[in-house]
């Protein structure tokens, strides 16, 4: 079982930044592939970025490229997405999740992941 718990957002304006944090117990996170992901009111839940579990290979969804970077510490069991130039679009409920232990390849399928946080905020006005 894996518990996260993730934080960090806010309100900030159009063209601002924000990083956020998932925080993770529970199990060994270095032992999983994290992700992130964003659902608008109205909207489906969609792909932000995920990471490897060593930290050296990610991938992100093409809207955010250049200006979203996920990272992660395992010693503190932590994932960040440090996300600049914010856009009033990207208005969103961001959520981290987790895929089962062990080593799978990198996926942007929700239904991959495992453990899911219960989300932070953000809210970019324009």
């Amino acid at each position: 079982q894996v518990q996260l718990v993730d934080s960090g957002g806010g309100l900030v304006q159009a063209g601002g930044s924000l990083r956020l944090s998932c925080t993770a117990s529970g199990s060994t996170f270095s032992g999983h592939v994290m992700g992130w992901f964003r659902q608008a009111p109205g909207k489906e839940r969609e792909f932000v970025a995920t990471i490897s579990l060593a930290g050296d290979t990610a991938n992100d969804t093409e809207s955010v490229k250049g200006r979203f970077t996920i990272s992660r510490d395992n010693a503190k069991k932590t994932v960040y997405l440090q996300m600049t130039l914010l856009s009033p679009e990207e208005s969103a409920v961001y959520y981290c999740a987790a895929r089962s232990f062990g080593w799978v390849p990198l996926t942007r399928k929700m239904n991959d992941y495992k453990y899911w946080g219960r989300g932070t905020q953000v809210t970019v006005s324009s």
